[in-house]
Order: C-alpha cells, then structure tokens, then sequence
C-alpha cells in the first residue's frame, strides 16, 4: 500500500533455522494450527522429528501449545505460533507510515487519509496492470495471486465453484495500517476488482482475527 520497508527487525532471522524448521512456521502460519501428527505427515518425517524442531522452536519464543477440543474425548494438543513470531513474516509497512497517516487526520481529517491511500493505490495499480494481463479469468487470478505472494502476502489461489474463484492470503504485511485504517482493506479491495476485471467480495481478513484474507472473486455480468 503506502509504505514499502519495515522497521521492525525480526526475533530471529529464518537462514538461522534449517529448511525443516522453516516448513513448520509456514505450516503453521498458514494453517493456524497442526498437532505433531499432521505436520510429521506433510513434512514425510516422524513425530520424534518433528517434536525435536518443535521443541528448539519453543525455546526460541516462536511456537506455542494449545489445547483443541474436539467433539467427544479429551482435548487434544496442537501447536500454533506465537505472537513474536509475526515478526519473521514480511511486513510493507514502516512506523513512519502510520504516523504519516495520523498526521494527515488530524490536520485534514479521515477522508484525506482515504484519499492518501487512494493515491497510492494508482501508482500500484499501474504496475500491477503491466503484470496481470492474462486472457481468461482463472489466468489473471493466477497471475494476481502470484504477484501477492512475492509480495510477502504468502497467497495462493483456487478455484471456488465452476466459474469462481479466490485468493488466499495467508500473511498481512499492511496490518498495522489496517488495524487503524479500515478503508486501506476498502481500497485494496477495489483495486483487485479493477485489475481483475470481475466482481470481488472479502470474506475474511487476518486484521479481523481471521486466520486468512480471502477474496472471494466471480465474473461480471454482462
């Protein structure tokens, strides 16, 4: 959106772990939460494996336990990040941006913020155009999607019926603007249905205490 670097180094920087230490924080981060069953199966390792990584990665404050009850029996542990692991996925935003963004309300007021995003959005917009040209729908989400990824949204998309589509977005790196400024959602919203060319409805954000932005996108009637 506005900013493009963070100032918020991260806890631990990611080469310091291995590559399998690595899949299990996207694991989780992706999926919210897995028991040591589940990430021994995707990960083609034992559950001993996997509890060994785990437990480095519990010392180093990034993963943490927590109980799922399911629907008879005892609850059963499963693990999920913790709170100062966020710090390890990308974020396009710097303090200064919020700052910037305060001031502009205060002195003009909230519609001038809007308006400072909506600037912005043009500029990305432009570029995003040049990118996502494909022919067909599918094609375009695709190349939207893929674009989001490399842009530390860690996105990925599906198909949703036999002619929708989504976009999941697994990761947030404009989350501390969202989380004072509404209408960046808004904003980012409008641009994906002016780029895809189709109609795009958000059903869950990461800022809302979901575990995932989706976009749930359909084509226009003609």
């Amino acid at each position: 959106m506005i900013a493009i670097e963070s100032t918020n180094p991260p806890i631990a920087e990611p080469q310091a772990f291995g590559s399998t230490k690595r899949e299990v924080l996207l694991i989780l981060k992706r999926e919210g939460q897995a028991d040591l069953q589940t990430l021994a199966e995707r990960l083609h390792i034992s559950k001993m494996a996997v509890h060994k990584h785990i437990q480095e990665l519990e010392q180093h404050g990034l993963v943490q336990r927590t109980s799922v009850r399911g629907t008879k029996g005892r609850p059963r542990l499963a693990l999920q990040l913790a709170p100062e692991a966020t710090n390890l996925f990308p974020k396009a935003y710097a303090a200064v941006t919020c700052a910037a963004l305060a001031y502009i309300e205060e002195k003009l007021g909230r519609k001038a913020v809007e308006e400072a995003l909506r600037r912005r959005q043009t500029e990305t917009l432009s570029m995003y155009r040049d990118q996502v040209n494909a022919g067909t729908l599918a094609g375009r989400v695709h190349q939207l999607a893929t674009l989001r990824d490399r842009e530390g949204y860690m996105a990925e998309d599906k198909r949703a019926g036999q002619s929708n589509f989504e976009i999941l977005e697994h990761n947030c790196p404009i989350i501390a603007i969202a989380e004072n400024y509404w209408e960046a959602c808004n904003v980012e919203n409008e641009m994906f249905q002016k780029v895809l060319g189709a109609n795009v409805e958000t059903t869950h954000r990461v800022v809302a205490g979901a575990n995932v932005c989706r976009f749930l996108i359909s084509p226009r009637r003609r």
